[in-house]
């Protein structure tokens, strides 16, 4: 009897939560000796500090419940001495569905430690996202989509984001959905030019749109 083949279930590439013990930390930065010993208890206290987290551990503290998604894994090669070496570089995006989010990138000649050198990376780059409802459709005040309308770029790659009414979802290709839903942010209209097949460039362009309230002014009208 022929048993029949099972079926590969298609879906995003998730990965496991990390384990971490915060009693097992040693900090090397003054940042995260104060996480230790718990003067720091929220990533604001740390943005308003204005330094930059050295630290993926850091993070871990602070943000338990932290989600991976893998958005590319692509062999690249260079030459040596020896000939051509290869190494995979991974493209990741970690988020808390609460509005903190990050990218990172990390390269080895296996495929799990690029993907974690990734996930380390990207905890370093971590962002705060503001949410709220900027949409003359709905005036909710919830925390669904973004306050105003957003632009970020990043190489030849732009990224505008603006605010949508509730129920409308994420209209937008898969690379800033993906940013996106790990931020927490639920409807949006997304609009992009320029290299839109690089995912990278795709990423970081959504995450300096989100990143762009932190120095924003405001023009009369609404206008960004």
């Amino acid at each position: 009897m022929v048993m029949p083949r099972r079926r590969r279930r298609k879906g995003r590439r998730r990965e496991q939560k990390r384990v971490f013990d915060i009693n097992a930390w040693e900090p090397k930065t003054r940042i995260g000796r104060k996480v230790k010993a718990g003067e720091i208890t929220s990533m604001e206290q740390i943005f308003d500090t204005g330094k930059p987290i050295l630290e993926p551990e850091i993070v871990d503290a602070i943000i338990p419940d932290l989600e991976s998604e893998t958005l590319s894994i692509s062999p690249t090669q260079r030459t040596t001495d020896s000939g051509r070496k290869m190494q995979f570089r991974a493209i990741v995006v970690i988020g808390d569905h609460k509005g903190h989010v990050g990218i990172g990138v990390g390269k080895s000649e296996e495929v799990r430690p690029a993907i974690e050198y990734a996930q380390r990376d990207a905890r370093k780059n971590i962002i705060l996202v503001k949410k709220g409802c900027g949409s003359w459709e709905c005036r909710c005040g919830l925390e669904h989509s973004v306050p105003q309308k957003i632009w970020g770029k990043y190489g030849s790659t732009e990224v505008t984001l603006k605010p949508a009414p509730k129920g409308l979802g994420l209209a937008a290709n898969k690379i800033i959905k993906k940013v996106l839903h790990m931020a927490g942010i639920k409807d949006i209209w997304s609009f992009c030019r320029g290299s839109t097949s690089n995912v990278y460039n795709m990423a970081v362009a959504t995450i300096r749109a989100l990143d762009s309230f932190s120095d924003m002014k405001p023009q009369p009208g609404g206008k960004v």
